[in-house]
């Protein structure tokens, strides 16, 4: 699919100006001046190049500068990740970070090439429940009752996702963390592989996002037990939720937001947040992520800050107790 970045001077914001650093640079130089690339660590087409082209049209667009996508996936996200921390602390490279790169992996791999003080984050955009479902003839018709099988067989009972130590997976991980059960996690490479067998009945049961398996529950093909969010979902509002059905501390957002840079200049940090945030404000933007089954997020440098310091001791915990390592 081709994705093509119009400016409109309409929306566009004024250029920032910022000290110049060199003693040969015009004092007063203005940023942006030139394109910038947003990093994807997974490939094009999924929900996170989804929603970081979502994003980087309307950045484009306030910024009066096309924002270009560039995918470079790899162990996790890792890989575009590393690119992003490691590039010039200038402003003019971004990272669409998500769940797994900003929180996930670092308790996950044994190795990556980036650490937490490396990159600043600036703001979180968007947000999505995982669900738990089961096919649309399973014997369990609640959360509880899978739950209450699985505590009189340990192991016995199955669960897919699209792969170990993602999102999905450790979703999976904390549910039995925190009901006191063991299940038997089946991994495969995306919900496209896994689906198929769910619907089959030959796994027990799947975590998802929801938008990946929304139509498949609007219309029957799957019984939702329940959302892992804080909300009811209005495509699907007769599913509870995790804390609804009795597991409040059972609660996996998968999320993406935008870091730069640690050494990036506070006001460049600055300057992209207030765009990140009127973009969050903006009607075509919330229909298109809605459109998703994604919620928009507005906050600030120091509130996306602290969501990742508490999204990382999460799961860690979780990875702990699960014993999970990825080489």
């Amino acid at each position: 699919m081709t994705y093509t970045l119009r400016r409109r001077s309409l929306l566009a914001a004024p250029a920032l100006l910022l000290p110049a650093s060199g003693g040969s640079r015009a004092q007063g130089a203005a940023w942006p001046t030139r394109p910038l690339q947003m990093i994807v660590g997974f490939p094009a087409g999924g929900t996170t190049d989804i929603f970081a082209r979502l994003v980087a049209e309307a950045l484009g667009r306030r910024l009066q500068q096309p924002v270009v996508v560039d995918n470079r996936s790899g162990a996790g996200g890792s890989i575009g990740a590393a690119m992003v921390a490691q590039a010039p602390a200038d402003g003019y490279t971004l990272h669409m970070a998500t769940i797994g790169t900003a929180s996930i992996n670092y308790s996950l791999y044994n190795k990556l090439g980036y650490a937490p003080e490396d990159l600043a984050s600036v703001s979180r955009v968007c947000e999505v429940a995982n669900v738990i479902m089961v096919p649309a003839d399973s014997p369990f018709k609640s959360l509880g009752e899978l739950v209450e099988a699985a505590r009189k067989k340990p192991r016995d009972l199955t669960f897919a996702h699209s792969g170990v130590g993602t999102s999905l997976h450790l979703t999976g991980e904390l549910l039995a963390v925190e009901a006191g059960v063991q299940f038997t996690h089946v991994p495969y490479r995306g919900t496209s592989q896994w689906l198929p067998e769910l619907l089959a009945g030959r796994v027990d049961f799947g975590i998802d996002n929801l938008p990946s398996s929304l139509s498949q529950l609007q219309e029957g093909k799957l019984r939702a037990l329940a959302l892992t969010g804080e909300a009811r979902h209005p495509g699907i509002p007769e599913v509870p939720t995790t804390a609804e059905a009795g597991y409040p501390t059972v609660q996996a957002m998968a999320w993406w937001g935008v870091q730069v840079s640690r050494k990036t200049p506070r006001p460049i940090i600055d300057r992209l947040a207030a765009e990140l945030q009127a973009i969050a404000e903006d009607a075509d933007f919330r229909r298109r992520t809605a459109e998703q089954g994604a919620t928009p997020v507005r906050e600030t440098p120091e509130q996306f800050e602290a969501f990742v310091a508490s999204e990382i001791a999460k799961w860690r915990g979780v990875i702990q107790k699960a014993n999970i390592q990825v080489e």
